[in-house]
């Protein structure tokens, strides 16, 4: 069985290589300069809006649990954890224009409401931000109407960005399937 796992991990690097998803990949000589001349470059604000689609029914789940604990259950189930590699799409529709991936964690933390903690990578691939990242990383109350989250990072055309993002849901089923709006507004170079 070990072998297999091994296997398959070589298989999806190979695979990575060959993704459409455009990396920025500079050598560090290229990111020491940029770096260089950061003193002449201006601040920019970046706005983007897209729908996070988190599937987690089905034959083919976008996020699923990873780990829960042993013999303890909660309403909010706390201790539940979440991986997802979920598509972000310029509108709420599933057929819309992929603009992305979210890829990252997220757990429930609280004992008292259903509050996740969220570390997550918005990798974009497409148009000007196509193999840039943005780094989410906070705390999301997903049962109130507006959830504010930081971002503490980012990558490519992102290089030290910091912001927020904000969070809505658009729809929900009852197999837990949700669709979320995003507004992130980024201070980058």
């Amino acid at each position: 069985m070990g072998r297999f796992y091994i296997f398959l991990t070589l298989c999806s690097i190979i695979l990575m290589g060959l993704s459409s998803v455009h990396c920025i990949d500079e050598d560090p000589v290229a990111v020491e300069d940029w770096f260089k001349g950061i003193n002449t470059m201006k601040e920019k604000i970046t706005k983007l809006h897209f729908y996070f689609h988190d599937i987690v029914s089905g034959n083919s789940p976008t996020a699923m649990r990873v780990a829960q604990p042993a013999s303890y259950t909660s309403l909010t189930g706390f201790g539940n954890v979440m991986m997802a590699d979920d598509v972000l799409t310029s509108g709420p529709e599933p057929n819309s224009t992929v603009v992305g991936r979210a890829q990252g964690i997220y757990a429930s933390a609280s004992m008292e409401d259903l509050g996740f903690l969220m570390t997550m990578n918005f990798v974009f691939s497409d148009g000007d931000f196509n193999g840039s990242s943005l780094s989410l990383l906070g705390r999301n109350p997903v049962l109130h109407e507006y959830r504010e989250m930081p971002i503490v990072g980012g990558s490519g055309v992102f290089r030290l960005a910091r912001g927020i993002a904000t969070a809505k849901t658009y729809s929900f089923n009852l197999l837990g399937d949700a669709v979320v709006e995003y507004n992130v507004v980024v201070s980058h170079y």
